[in-house]
C-alpha cells in the first residue's frame, strides 16, 4: 500500500477514535476506582495506600482546569492514551521503516485495550505511556547512547514509578530485554545509563517512604494479600481471555511475532528481536505463569498490555509474510472487536442500556447507580438539619458520593471491600474511617448502604453489625436501580438506643428468572424481617401491583439457614397472578415487602418472558 495512503488512514482512524473516546469519557458514570482516585486528588500527596501520586495529580489537573465533571477528571488520561499509538509508530518506524510504523500504529489503534486507553481515569494510561517511552529509549540506545535517549528513559522510568507498583514488572521486562542482546549487555557498561537508572530508582522513594511509615501496607496488599500464591486452575483460562480481549486474529499474530523473536534471539544485527523476546517474555509469558498463582478476583486481564504493544511494534514484519486474506482478517476481526467494546461502553453509558443489561452477566455494576444514589442523598440532606454527617458503608460508595456532591468529608464504615481493595489504611489516615455511633455522638446522620456490595448470604449478618454500630436502624428508604441489580438503603439515623429494625430479606423461587409464562402464574418464595416480622408481601409486574401473596407457609429450611428466632410462624409466601390480559413480551416481576414496623421495601426484580394473550 502507498505510504501516503497508510499515513492518512492511520491519522483518520486515530482522530475518529479520539472523538469517540472523548464522548465515552464524558458519558460513562465514574468507575468505582476512579472516584476514589478523585478523592485522593483532594488531598495531594506523593503516595497513597493503593498507588503512587501520579493518578491523583492528573485528576487534580483536570478538575482545576475543567471543574468537578467526569470529563475533566478523564481528559488528561484521554490525551495520554492518544499518545500511545504514536509511540508505537515511532518505535516500529525506527526498527523497520515508515511503512511498518504506520501499520503498527494501526494495530495499536485496533487493539481494544490500547485503542481505548485513557477513557477511564486509571493509572494504566500513564504507566503504558511510560513503558513505551522506556522501550523507545532502549531502542535508540542500542543504536547509539545519547543524551536525548537518556533523558527520555529517565522520564519514562519516573513516570512509571509515580504511576503504579506494577511498573516494577515493566522495569524487570526491560532489564530482561537488555540482557537478551549483546549490545544491551554492553550498554550496561555505560556510566550514563547507570545515572539514568539511579534517577529512575529515586522516583520510587516516596512509595518506599509511605510503606516504611505504614508497616509496608501498600506493598503487602499489591504483592502479598491480594494474591493466593497457590496453584489455581483459573490460570488455564488466561490464553482464552487474552485472545478475546486482544481479538483472536491479532492474538495469533502477536504470538507469531513472539515466536519470530525467539527464532531471532541470537541475531547480532537485528537487535530488536532479542530485546522484544526479553520484554515480552516477562510481560506476556511471565504474566501467564503468574496467572496460576496470582489474583483472579479483581480485574487483571489488562496487565500484559505493555507486552502486547511491544510485540505490535514488530508485528507488521510478520504480517507481511502472511497471505492477503489473513492480513485482511487481522484488521477486520480487530476492528469488529474494537467496535464491539465501544458499543458495549456506549450502552453502559446510557440508563436504558444499563437497564437492558441488568438481567444478564454483562451488567456493568461498577458504572451503575451512582447518580441515583447521589441524587437521593442530595434530596435527603436538604430535608435534614445543617451539619448532618453523610456516611457510606464502603469506600467505593463514599468516594462516588464525595465526587458527585463535591465534598471530601463523606465518612466510611469498616467494610470487607475496604480491605479487599487496599483502601482501609488510607481512609483511616484521612480520618474518614469511622466506627459508628461512638464517632458521631448525637449528631444527625444520613447513612447510605450499598446493599448489593455484599453477597446475599452475608447481608443479614451485615444488617446486625450495622445495628450494633449505629445504635439502632429505622426502616430504610430503598433505591432499586436497574430493576434492583444495584440496590441502596438510606437511613436517617435516630438517637442512640433506638429500636433496630433490620432490613427485610426475600427471595423469588418461582417462576425462575427468564421463564416463559402466560395465563395464571404461581409466584412463590420467602420473606423475612428480623425482630418485627413481615406484615404482607405484594407482587408487582413492571412496578405495578398485580397480586397479594398469602403468608405463613412453613419454611424451616429458611429459618434454620438464617438463624432467625422469630420466624416460627413461617417465612414462605405464595400468590397466583393472572397474566391473560398481558400483551406479551419481556416484563419484570418483583416483590414489595411490608414490615410490621411500617417499612416498605421493594425487592430486586427478575425478567420474565410473557406469552401474548391466546398463546401458550
Amino acid at each position: 500500500m502507498d505510504l501516503g495512503s497508510l499515513r492518512v488512514k492511520y491519522i483518520v482512524a486515530w482522530a475518529a477514535l479520539l472523538l469517540a473516546k472523548l464522548w465515552l469519557a464524558a458519558s460513562l458514570l465514574p468507575f468505582g476506582d476512579e472516584a476514589f482516585y478523585a478523592l485522593e486528588s483532594r488531598r495531594l500527596a506523593w503516595a497513597y495506600s493503593d498507588l503512587p501520586g501520579m493518578t491523583a495529580w492528573l485528576i487534580r489537573l483536570g478538575t482545576e482546569l475543567g471543574g468537578q465533571h467526569v470529563l475533566a477528571i478523564r481528559a488528561p488520561f484521554v490525551l495520554i492514551g492518544a499518545m500511545v499509538p504514536w509511540l508505537v509508530v515511532r518505535i516500529a518506524r525506527r526498527w523497520f521503516g515508515a511503512q511498518a510504523g504506520w501499520q503498527a500504529g494501526m494495530l495499536a489503534l485496533l487493539m481494544p485495550l490500547s485503542g481505548l486507553s485513557g477513557v477511564l481515569a486509571l493509572p494504566d494510561a500513564p504507566m503504558l505511556l511510560a513503558a513505551l517511552l522506556c522501550l523507545d529509549a532502549f531502542a535508540a540506545m542500542l543504536q547509539r547512547f545519547g543524551a536525548a535517549a537518556a533523558l527520555q528513559l529517565a522520564l519514562g522510568l519516573a513516570l512509571g514509578a509515580f504511576s503504579h507498583y506494577r511498573f516494577a514488572l515493566v522495569v524487570l521486562a526491560g532489564a530482561a530485554g537488555l540482557l537478551c542482546t549483546a549490545r544491551g549487555r554492553a550498554l550496561l557498561r555505560e556510566p550514563g545509563l547507570w545515572l539514568v537508572l539511579a534517577l529512575g530508582a529515586a522516583a520510587w522513594l516516596p512509595l518506599v517512604a509511605w510503606n516504611l511509615g505504614h508497616a509496608g501496607a501498600g506493598v503487602a496488599f499489591q504483592f502479598v494479600d491480594r494474591h493466593p500464591w497457590r496453584l489455581q486452575a483459573e490460570g488455564a483460562w488466561w490464553p482464552l481471555v487474552q485472545a478475546v480481549i486482544v481479538t483472536p486474529a491479532l492474538f495469533v499474530l502477536l504470538l507469531a511475532t513472539l515466536w519470530r523473536a525467539w527464532r531471532m534471539r541470537l541475531s547480532a544485527v537485528e537487535v530488536q528481536w532479542p530485546l522484544l523476546l526479553g520484554v515480552a517474555g516477562v510481560s506476556v509469558l511471565g504474566l501467564f505463569a503468574m496467572a496460576f498463582v496470582s489474583d483472579s478476583e479483581r480485574v487483571s486481564f489488562h496487565w500484559p498490555l505493555p507486552g502486547w504493544l511491544a510485540l505490535a511494534c514488530a508485528a507488521p514484519v510478520v504480517l507481511a509474510s502472511w497471505p492477503r486474506w489473513a492480513r485482511a482478517a487481522v484488521h477486520v476481526v480487530s476492528c469488529v472487536g474494537l467496535l464491539a467494546v465501544m458499543a458495549y461502553l456506549a450502552a453502559v453509558a446510557q440508563p436504558a442500556g444499563r437497564q437492558w443489561l441488568a438481567a444478564g452477566p454483562a451488567y456493568a455494576d461498577n458504572f451503575s447507580g451512582w447518580d441515583v444514589a447521589a441524587d437521593a442523598a442530595r434530596r435527603e440532606l436538604a430535608q435534614m438539619p445543617a451539619g448532618t454527617q453523610l456516611v457510606a458503608d464502603n469506600f467505593m460508595l463514599g468516594a462516588q458520593l464525595a465526587f458527585a456532591l463535591d465534598r471530601g468529608d463523606v465518612a466510611v464504615l469498616p467494610h470487607p471491600l475496604n480491605d479487599k481493595h487496599g483502601r482501609a489504611v488510607q481512609l483511616s489516615n484521612w480520618g474518614l474511617l469511622e466506627s459508628g455511633r461512638e464517632s458521631w455522638g448525637d449528631a444527625p446522620v444520613l447513612l447510605m448502604v450499598e446493599d448489593t456490595s455484599r453477597p446475599m448470604k452475608r447481608r443479614l449478618d451485615a444488617y446486625r453489625e450495622l445495628c450494633r454500630r449505629t445504635g439502632g436502624l429505622p426502616p430504610p428508604q430503598v433505591l432499586n436501580v436497574d430493576h434492583g441489580r444495584k440496590r441502596f438503603l438510606l437511613f436517617r439515623l435516630p438517637s442512640p438506643n433506638a429500636t433496630c429494625s433490620t432490613p427485610a430479606l426475600a427471595w423469588l423461587e418461582t417462576p425462575a428468572p427468564r421463564a416463559a409464562v402466560g395465563g395464571s402464574v404461581e409466584v412463590a418464595g420467602w420473606a423475612l424481617k428480623e425482630v418485627v416480622g413481615v406484615d404482607r408481601v405484594q407482587v408487582t409486574l413492571d412496578g405495578r401491583a398485580v397480586g397479594e401473596a398469602k403468608l405463613g407457609d412453613l419454611r424451616p429450611d429458611v429459618i434454620d439457614y438464617w438463624g432467625v428466632a422469630d420466624g416460627a410462624d413461617g417465612a414462605g409466601f405464595s400468590a397466583l397472578i393472572d397474566l391473560s390480559g398481558h400483551p406479551g413480551g419481556d416484563a419484570w416481576l418483583g416483590l414489595v415487602v411490608y414490615g410490621r414496623d411500617g417499612s416498605v421495601e421493594a425487592w430486586p426484580e427478575q425478567r420474565l418472558s410473557i406469552h401474548a394473550q391466546g398463546r401458550r
